[in-house]
């Protein structure tokens, strides 16, 4: 797979995660398309990490030193950092959700009016 390839099946994940953030009622349902526009952009910076910077290290193939390698894990640790955090995202979402629901007995969005007594 190249480049392109990647890319393009990283913005078709982003485009059904919006999708689903914007047209569903449900907030797990929600909550499941942002994890995947998170995936999508993980996929994205990983190629971006594997194609992009080697071609640019390739002109200069002596250096070898502290800096090279940095520059060749970016998009692992970008990855590493969305990853974090999705996951505090995921347990605040959730603990959300649960206080809604036992709060409201409805986990539909167009339903939820916290305002409202």
């Amino acid at each position: 797979m190249n480049l392109e390839n990647i890319l393009i099946l990283s913005g078709i994940i982003f485009c059904i995660g919006l999708y689903g953030a914007l047209s569903k009622r449900s907030m797990i349902t929600i909550l499941m398309s942002i994890e995947l526009m998170f995936n999508a952009v993980n996929i994205a910076a990983v190629a971006f990490s594997r194609y992009v910077v080697p071609a640019r290290l390739a002109a200069n193939a002596a250096s070898t030193d502290e800096k090279v390698l940095q520059f060749l894990m970016t998009g692992q640790i970008f990855a590493i950092f969305i990853i974090t955090v999705a996951a505090a995202e995921v347990a605040l979402g959730l603990a959300i959700v649960i206080a809604v629901y036992r709060n409201r007995e409805t986990v539909d969005v167009s339903q939820v009016n916290l305002m409202k007594h």
